[in-house]
């Protein structure tokens, strides 16, 4: 059999993913690691040494996924041309790549839930997430529970990325932050980050590549160059800040630790409806000062042991919230015997049926009033309650308890086609909840557009208060 085609060599960090056993592998963290070509190389490597193990069984099957066919095209199908020359053949027609020995590398795509059922269909036994957090947390772990096989082969998952995307807060809990669920074993996933400087034929023959990295805006480098999962391009609440050596002193952190809520302040509850995507209730208090507290959290995700399952509603009816609301409102010493305002999904006042959800709700005793929907207007209330004034002092502050909050906030991404919106596939309850609550509470932004003031003379009218009097 003819011998694979090898372009260049692997540089170390590379080598160490082409080495790499574990069941889970995460490859990249940064711009220009050199993810795409030492996939393509690992692929064709592990499809050369599994072959058919006899004339009535079928070679290893291996999948290269990424969001879109334009881009697993683009990014894979010319170079692994090169590299299985003269020992595949590819079909274009079933984008697959099949070797003399039975093994098959498929070029697949996943952009909603029906293509991740058809790749789930297949089976394969090792399958290359490619820019894996472009992809949804659902997606990778249902088509990784499909990983299998009745044959000697390796049963794998290879994951290269970057910082952003929708997948980026799973990426970053098991291979970076390495927090893991009940079902899952830690001794299964590994992490080798590669940035630009260890691409070395990027930087013999690109040099270049490092002034612009280095040009990039502070977020932007320190996701891109850096390889910081903290901050990372497409972040839409990029300003919220989580800084816990802040929490008691309350400086230049929007999380804190909890503090006691006064009689005077006024109270909001808040809501998102939910039922097969989680539903949001969440209490805020306002203060003197306008400062909003987010103090308590009701959250209907389904649940892993402790730990949530992102965007899975636990499908409560509306009556059995209503209830779990009135049974929070009478024990929690911030709530108890305080007159609480409503502001709701305004979603829950339509009923096809003749019985809007508030309707149930407040015959169980627990009112609402139809919040302002605007959602640009809603996110930039948000963002002016984030905004430090001189001392660091912000109008939002959320309790380190509110767990949920914690989860989703910091995960939401702008909306691809508006980008001063936010993504609505992604897990948004929380932040719209608090987009009513805010837009019921209005505050202006610290740094104000300056006002127009003609020069003098040039406002014979005084229309602008300007000029000599």
């Amino acid at each position: 059999m003819a011998e694979m085609v090898r372009t260049f060599e692997p540089n170390p960090k590379q080598w160490l993913f082409l080495k790499s056993q574990k069941r889970f592998v995460a490859f990249g963290g940064a711009r220009a690691g050199g993810k795409s070509w030492v996939t393509d190389l690992k692929a064709c490597i592990l499809a050369k040494k599994y072959g058919a193990p006899d004339k009535w069984s079928q070679g290893i099957k291996i999948c290269i996924l990424r969001r879109t066919l334009k881009d697993v095209e683009k990014n894979h199908l010319k170079q692994l041309q090169l590299l299985l020359q003269g020992i595949a053949k590819y079909n274009d027609n079933k984008k697959v790549f099949t070797l003399r020995n039975g093994a098959t590398i498929t070029l697949a795509y996943c952009d909603n839930d029906k293509d991740c059922e058809h790749i789930q269909g297949n089976e394969y036994d090792v399958v290359f997430f490619e820019e894996a957090t472009q992809l949804q947390e659902k997606w990778m772990v249902d088509i990784c529970a499909s990983i299998r096989g009745v044959n000697p082969f390796p049963h794998r998952a290879y994951f290269t990325c970057n910082p952003g995307g929708p997948g980026h807060a799973y990426i970053k809990r098991v291979f970076v932050d390495r927090i893991f669920k009940d079902t899952e074993n830690p001794d299964d996933y590994e992490f080798i980050q590669a940035k630009y400087t260890d691409n070395t034929i990027l930087m013999k023959y690109s040099p270049e590549y490092k002034t612009f990295l280095d040009n990039l805006p502070p977020k932007r480098r320190a996701a891109w160059r850096d390889g910081s999962w903290e901050i990372y391009e497409g972040q839409y609440f990029n300003d919220f800040v989580n800084a816990p050596d802040h929490y008691q002193d309350r400086h230049y952190t929007h999380v804190i630790d909890p503090i006691p809520i006064r009689r005077h302040w006024t109270i909001y509850r808040g809501m998102d409806w939910g039922h097969y995507r989680p539903f949001s209730v969440g209490w805020f208090a306002i203060d003197e000062e306008s400062i909003m507290y987010h103090f308590r959290e009701l959250y209907g995700v389904k649940k892993s042991g402790q730990d949530s399952l992102a965007n899975e509603g636990v499908e409560w009816p509306p009556e059995v919230v209503a209830n779990k609301i009135r049974e929070i409102e009478a024990t929690d010493p911030n709530l108890k015997g305080k007159q609480i305002i409503g502001i709701a999904d305004p979603a829950i006042f339509k009923g096809q049926t003749g019985v809007t959800i508030a309707d149930t709700m407040a015959d169980c005793g627990v009112y609402f009033q139809q919040g302002v929907n605007d959602r640009i207007p809603g996110w930039m209330q948000c963002r002016y309650r984030l905004q430090f004034d001189d001392r660091g002092i912000p109008r939002f502050y959320v309790f380190n308890t509110c767990k949920e909050f914690l989860r989703t906030i910091p995960t939401l991404q702008h909306d691809e086609l508006n980008t001063e919106d936010l993504d609505s596939d992604g897990e948004d309850h929380i932040a719209d909840m608090w987009r009513y609550v805010a837009m019921n509470n209005l505050v202006k932004a610290f740094v104000e557009e300056p006002e127009y003031s003609p020069a003098w003379g040039a406002d014979p009218l005084r229309m602008f208060g300007g000029g000599r009097q």
